[in-house]
Parts: C-alpha cells; structure tokens; sequence
C-alpha cells in the first residue's frame, strides 16, 4: 500500500480524496493554487504545494509542477480526481515515466477511450451496443458524408471525436444544413481540441442517459456496480443524479452491465470508469467511456456500499482485486444534488464569500463539500461547490429526504441552485421518474 499519495485537483473532490487516504493511512500532499490557498483539504493535508496563481492552465493544469511536487514531497502516486488532467493521456504517461504511480487507467486505454471514433470501434468489437452512424471519422468527399447521413436517417448529430462536457455536437436537421454543420463543428474541434476529427450518429430525439459504473484490475477480474440515471441535465451539463434508474426492466440493466464488464476485461481496463449510453424505446446505446471517477459516484456508494475512491487506491496500489459480481448488491436509492454558487434560473455564475454556511442533516443525509462560512467562492473554476445526497429504502423515501435536507440548508453571501433544486423535488415528472435529457431545458424555456 502507497504511503503518500498526491492529490492533483480541487474542491469538494480533493476532499473526498483525501478522506479516503485517511481512512487507509495513507499521507496525503495537496497541490494548490493561490486562490485555494485557504481551502478545508490544504489545511487538512499532510503536506500541501502552492503550483501557481489562480488561473487552471498556470497551476491544476500545469504538469511540470504537479510531478514537481510529487517529487519534492517524496509522494509515491498521483490521484487525479475529475476533471484537469484527470482524462489526459499525455499527463498518466509523464507520470509513470516520472516514477509514481497514476491512480487511474493505463495511459493507452485513456487515449482509446478518450477519441470517441475508436471508443466507438471497440465497443462495437466488445459487442456493446452503440447509436447507428458512420464507421469512423467523416471523409472529405462532400458526396460520401451526404450518403452516410441518408444512410443513418435524419436528424443526426454532428460529433467531435475528441470533445467531451457537452462540447464539440451540432444537431443537423435537414439535408441543406448538413455540410455546414460539419465544416463548423470540424473547426471548433479542431481549435478545443487540438483534432478536426468528427463523426456523425443518428440523434435520438427523446432519450434518457444512463451511464454504468465499472471496476476492473487491468486483468481479468471486472465488475459493474449498478446504474446511474443522470437524464436531468442542462446543456449537457448533469443537475441531478440517481440510482438506481427508474422504470427500467433489471434484465437490461444486467444484460448491459456484464456487456460492459467484458469490455473491461477485452480492453485490460485498470481502476474506476463510467460507460455513458442513451436509452430509448427499451434499447441502450453507448456514446462514451469516462476513464475517471466521476461527480456522481456518491449515489452509486450510496446503493452499493463501496466506497469507489478506495477501491481506486486498491487497484493502483496492486492490491489483490477482491470484488465479485456477487458481491455487488444493490439496495436502496439515492440521489445526488450539485450545488453550484451560481443565479438558480440563469445560471450566471456567482463567485463571493459566504457569510453563512449551514449544511442540513438527518437520516440518509450526506454532504460532499469543501465550504465553510467565511469560504470565497472563487471565479477562476467550475461555480459546484457541494454535492447533496440522499439516501432512502424507496425513491419516494430519497426525494422526501432530500426535499427536507434542501428545506434546511442556508447558504448567504452568493446565489446558489438551491431554488431549482427544490422545485425540481416537486416537479410531477420528476417525482413520476423516467423524464429524457431534454426535460429541464424544457421545462425552463416555459417559464415566463
């Protein structure tokens, strides 16, 4: 088992991080910019580095100086978190070369997982079902992306095969806009991702997202630990999360769920990821593969019971793999809450200091959070600043929960979400269970 571990990220994740080392006896360095200086998990570590002023690309993005600090620290391995250099192939790479261990994939398997068009490739080799649409990038020929698209069926969706975070897709309606769409989303591929690559699927026009959670040892030993509904999202950007997915039959579920394993297995996945799929008319179609943990992952330990942060640690350390299929029961439901410091309705974001910061309670109540009063909210990153989650015997039980732990907490000096959380607890949709990705957007050009 690792002795020092360094934490490569920021908020309400560097926290849970370093919780979970603290449980295992593992020491902990935190790197941070100068605008976290004061931050709850700098205080708390072991040892903490300043890498660089407030600005992402001078500091959490910057490599040289995480490894440096891995270095000056005598760490022995890197947690990336979410987010930053989490998926970022070139950064698990450097950081193997430079001696430690990256808690995370294998470099390779971020880069196969990371471009959409081979993802896509070896899903459909690991016989996982995906959205219908070209075989590969799009070609050049005018004529060919034409007979694709009237192959495939319109409307289509426009994909950047490296983007990710709900960037890089344009929806292509008709037939005289779609060489446009491609020319436009090629060049704004080509500019945030540094790869002009895109590839076109049929656009399905009322799905759910449901996404799978894996672990698996880099060997032969993977398993699924349940599904994820997260349809309820603005802008491709996830608001709520939950678990297990409402009104979906378990035979699919666990006809996906060991698909997904084997796929581990064929590619040799090593550590904690997500298979993202849509779901429509009873079917599942995968779109990615996130080589991470991600955001939600509480509701999932929440319904399982394992705590997927450790187990990460685990599996990078060599620990034998334990797990079995049969070991993942699923019990209970539990959803997920992001807070973010921003207008409820506008969403424009809201950095400031909180003078008053009162988190709520109770039974199958939980906070993920690195916010105290007196914390600044600062401007430079992404406005989450908690996640609540709720935990209960039945999904009526986990919304009246978290109705009542919304009820309760008190957040002053920025705007949070809140308000919207607590109408979307009451929304009949909701409640019914089952609404598709475009719900929310929906229901908010609605308002007056």
């Amino acid at each position: 088992m690792f002795e020092k571990i360094l934490i490569a990220n920021r908020g309400e994740i560097a926290l849970r991080i370093q919780r979970a080392c603290r449980e295992l006896g593992i020491k902990t360095v935190v790197v941070h910019s100068e605008a976290d200086r004061d931050a709850k998990y700098v205080r708390l570590a072991d040892e903490s580095v300043c890498i660089g002023p407030a600005p992402a690309r001078d500091s959490y993005l910057n490599m040289p100086a995480i490894i440096s600090a891995a270095e000056v620290t005598d760490a022995e391995a890197i947690h990336p978190g979410y987010g930053f250099l989490a998926e970022n192939a070139d950064f698990a790479e450097r950081v193997e070369k430079s001696g430690f261990v990256f808690i995370g994939p294998r470099p390779e398997s971020i880069r196969l997982m990371g471009d959409k068009v081979s993802a896509k490739r070896a899903m459909i080799e690991a016989a996982v079902p995906v959205v219908p649409g070209s075989e590969g990038a799009l070609p050049d020929d005018p004529q060919e992306i034409h007979r694709i698209a009237l192959e495939v069926g319109y409307p289509v969706i426009i994909k950047a095969a490296g983007g990710g975070g709900g960037r890089g897709m344009r929806v292509v309606y008709t037939e005289a806009a779609l060489l446009n769409a491609v020319t436009m989303t090629r060049s704004e591929a080509g500019a945030a991702f540094n790869n002009p690559e895109v590839y076109l699927e049929k656009f399905l026009e009322n799905p759910r997202h449901i996404e799978i959670q894996v672990l698996a040892d880099g060997g032969r030993n993977a398993v699924w630990l349940g599904e994820r509904d997260c349809s309820m999202q603005r802008r491709h950007q996830k608001v709520i999360e939950e678990a297990p997915a409402p009104g979906i039959a378990r035979r699919l579920i666990e006809r996906i769920g060991e698909r997904c394993a084997e796929a581990c297995r064929k590619i040799n996945y090593r550590g904690a990821g997500t298979f993202e799929f849509l779901y429509e008319n009873g079917e599942f179609f995968f779109i990615e593969m996130n080589t991470r943990i991600q955001v939600e992952h509480t509701v999932t330990e929440m319904v399982t019971g394992i705590d997927l942060v450790q187990q990460q640690i685990l599996v990078a350390a060599g620990e034998k793999f334990t797990l079995r299929q049969r070991d993942v029961q699923i019990k209970g439901h539990a959803i997920e809450c992001r807070i973010n410091a921003e207008d409820p309705f506008k969403f424009t974001p809201s950095p400031g200091r909180i003078t008053n910061w009162h988190t709520p309670g109770g039974p199958g109540v939980r906070m993920d959070s690195h916010v105290f009063s007196g914390y600044t909210v600062p401007p430079n990153y992404d406005s989450m600043i908690a996640k609540l989650i709720t935990y209960g015997d039945t999904r009526q039980q986990a919304i009246a929960r978290m109705e009542i732990a919304l009820s309760e907490m008190v957040v002053e000096g920025v705007l949070t979400n809140i308000p919207l959380h607590r109408e979307l607890m009451q929304d009949a949709r909701f409640v019914e269970g089952g609404t598709s990705i475009h719900y929310l957007e929906h229901k908010l050009s609605q308002r007056p």
